[in-house]
């Protein structure tokens, strides 16, 4: 009974009536003109072929291009509205005006970093070329005088979060797609409000559909209440919108802008295996410590203006660079945190890791909760391993999500008959998101092989070169192998021909997904 009225009160449950109240409105109002049934269906025919027209010529990558056209060929009285009030990923027009003058002021307070640039090319012109595109079109610069640590799970990054936010005298950021109430939230959530109450200014932003399940309503005043500072992105309101294709999927933590965290995990009981969902979780995080925590302070900084309205000086939050106390060796190399946003028409990640891939000389090491990637992709990862580079991925054994997992697995064959190996981790679901080449390249962020995340949502990561973490991400990656299982082409010899149908059929739809 607890559970049924927990289920019946709860928001989602809302949402829902309100969204097929407005489906049944639209149906009388189908009906209502069914004297005109000609006019309307004409009407209908005329919208969906403009919608593909608009699709057709849209930038938008093909393979999301067709996932489109289908559906609206198959259904064309529907198709067409469908896609308007899903099909969409960009922002209104007022909002994506009041994003662009925040990208302006990122441009402006975090200046290019040509002479890092050139110590780069100095070294290798190929590493300079994937910095540059970074800088030129994330317009986050490359850094030194930064230190990095490599958090290889969840436990670890919670540790390490824990110890850095207790020495926090400014102010703490904290920027989740998903934050749960259990023990790690309770046990970071106690430190904020013990900070706050101590004058340091702390503020939280989350995703709200990432959170839908997890934060009661208004969760964000309750918050404010406590002395820290919320915001929410893009709420989910009862009114059928492309808006929601766009979520904030980054998951930053900042520490009075010397220290800053990314990777893979939230704020959430199972990224730490205190609650088990899908067998063992594997993440990882890393930890930042010097000059390149500037960007990730602007990354957030540029994301909470945009939420609240408002405009700070961003150079006020800027950590005094004459009181970091940095330790740095050469080989610690080069840090460039960047953001992707789904509104510039710009796949910052996507090309981050097509670099690395096309560049590679000798391996990349990719461990990724999806692969749910485009033809560009697949003749990328398969063009480096016809060409003699170590190419191996590891996925998840057991699936968070069935038909995202079916997806997943309709690309392992075209993939391995290339040369790719693939491997499933058997404990449980692996979450990271690290790219390894070359022992002098590395990439770890909240950037998933997938759709959403290369074309939708708001991501981040961080690229490295020549630093010392990237041997940390090698080493973990072998050891993560040793409970992996590998996939070969015999695999697919028993597997039944409706079970190869479906994930066929899933896979046109994937971008959708």
């Amino acid at each position: 009974m607890e559970f049924i009225k927990k289920f019946l009160f709860h928001r989602i449950t809302f949402l829902t009536i309100a969204i097929l109240l407005q489906l049944l409105v639209l149906i009388g109002v189908i009906l209502k003109f069914n004297d005109y049934f000609v006019l309307f269906y004409g009407g209908s025919i005329l919208v969906s072929i403009i919608a593909v027209l608009g699709i057709i010529n849209n930038q938008m990558n093909p393979i999301y291009k067709l996932a489109w056209i289908i559906p609206i060929l198959l259904f064309p009285i529907f198709g067409g509205l469908f896609y308007i009030f899903f099909g969409g990923k960009k922002l209104g027009k007022r909002a994506k005006n009041k994003m662009t003058s925040i990208r302006d002021e990122i441009k402006n307070t975090i200046p290019p970093q040509e002479s890092i640039l050139e110590e780069i090319e100095a070294e290798d012109k190929i590493a300079a070329n994937q910095s540059r595109y970074i800088q030129d079109y994330a317009y986050f610069p490359p850094h030194r005088n930064t230190v990095t640590e490599y958090l290889s799970t969840g436990e670890m990054k919670f540790e390490r979060l824990k110890e850095e936010l207790k020495g926090a005298k400014e102010y703490i950021f904290l920027e989740y797609f998903i934050i749960e109430e259990g023990e790690m939230w309770d046990s970071i959530l106690e430190i904020l409000v013990e900070k706050a109450a101590n004058g340091v200014d702390v503020r939280v932003i989350y995703d709200d559909v990432g959170c839908l399940f997890t934060l009661p309503y208004k969760y964000d005043e309750k918050l404010e209440k406590m002395g820290i500072k919320c915001a929410v992105f893009n709420p989910l309101t009862p009114i059928l919108s492309p808006k929601i294709n766009n979520r904030d999927h980054r998951k930053i933590a900042i520490i009075d802008g010397h220290t800053a965290f990314t990777g893979g995990i939230n704020l959430a009981d199972e990224y730490i295996n205190r609650i088990e969902k899908y067998g063992h979780w594997k993440d990882s995080a890393i930890m930042l410590k010097g000059e390149a925590v500037w960007s990730m302070t602007v990354m957030f900084l540029s994301m909470w203006d945009y939420l609240r309205g408002i405009e700070e000086n961003l150079k006020e939050f800027k950590y005094d660079e004459s009181l970091l106390q940095i330790n740095c060796k050469d080989e610690d190399g080069y840090i460039q945190p960047f953001a992707d946003s789904p509104l510039d028409d710009e796949t910052v990640g996507e090309i981050t890791y097509l670099n690395l891939i096309n560049k590679a000389k000798k391996y990349v090491y990719i461990t990724t909760p999806y692969l749910i990637i485009d033809h560009e992709m697949v003749t990328a990862l398969s063009s480096a391993a016809k060409g003699g580079v170590d190419i191996r991925i590891i996925t998840p054994h057991y699936a968070d999500k069935w038909y995202v997992h079916a997806v997943t697995r309709s690309y392992y064959k075209i993939l391995i008959e290339s040369g790719v190996r693939i491997y499933e981790y058997l404990p449980g679901f692996i979450h990271s998101k690290n790219y390894i080449a070359d022992d002098e390249y590395g990439v770890v962020g909240t950037i998933n092989m997938d759709y959403r995340s290369l074309y939708l949502h708001f991501e981040c990561g961080v690229w490295m070169y020549k630093c010392s973490s990237v041997i940390d991400m090698k080493n973990d990656f072998f050891d993560t192998l040793k409970v992996c299982k590998e996939i070969t082409i015999e695999d697919f010899e028993d597997t039944e021909w409706y079970r190869s149908l479906g994930r066929s059929v899933l896979r046109v739809f994937a971008p959708l997904m």
